[in-house]
């Protein structure tokens, strides 16, 4: 269950907080409610060191496009910047909120469409790696080297998830 994530990734507070449900979203590929052992695992490998960065790029863009229309707009970017900092503890004025929001716009916003696109966000991570740092869990590889078999013999049917297109 969503509570359950939350607690276990977050050391949960029993507050709401828009990254983590859109990180919750994210992971339960088949959007009944609950993570499933291989919803889980195949997210998860995502963060694997070994993962295409690729992959990590499109799982970041999914998580700044709240309204899920294939970009992130300014008010999706503030929302999320907004979660972030709340969720580490962190406080910045508006008016610093406000200057990262247009200064990545400025940077991202190649098209001047006043929206990210997918290949405008692949453009800015090109340039920001330390935008999908976090998308990398050092320790997921010696976990793998340590279990092997936790990885390679799934019994998750592909046919079972739903595309994450």
């Amino acid at each position: 269950m969503q509570e359950e994530f939350l607690h276990a990734l977050f050391s949960c507070r029993n507050k709401r907080n828009l990254f983590a449900d859109k990180l919750f979203e994210l992971f339960d590929l088949k959007s009944n409610g609950f993570i499933e052992f291989g919803e889980f695992v195949r997210t998860l490998s995502i963060f694997h060191p070994k993962a295409p960065e690729a992959d990590k790029i499109t799982f970041a863009f999914k998580l700044y496009d709240l309204k899920n229309t294939g970009y992130i707009e300014r008010d999706e970017l503030k929302d999320m910047v907004l979660a972030i900092l709340q969720e580490s503890e962190l406080t910045l004025s508006d008016d610093v909120i406000e200057a990262i929001v247009h200064k990545t716009f400025q940077e991202a916003d190649l098209k001047g469409d006043g929206r990210i696109d997918p290949d405008e966000w692949k453009e800015l991570v090109t340039r920001y790696p330390s935008l999908i740092k976090i998308m990398t869990l050092s320790y997921l590889e010696e976990i793998t080297v340590l279990f092997p078999c936790f990885v390679m013999t799934s019994n998750v049917r592909d046919s079972v998830l739903v595309s994450e297109n």
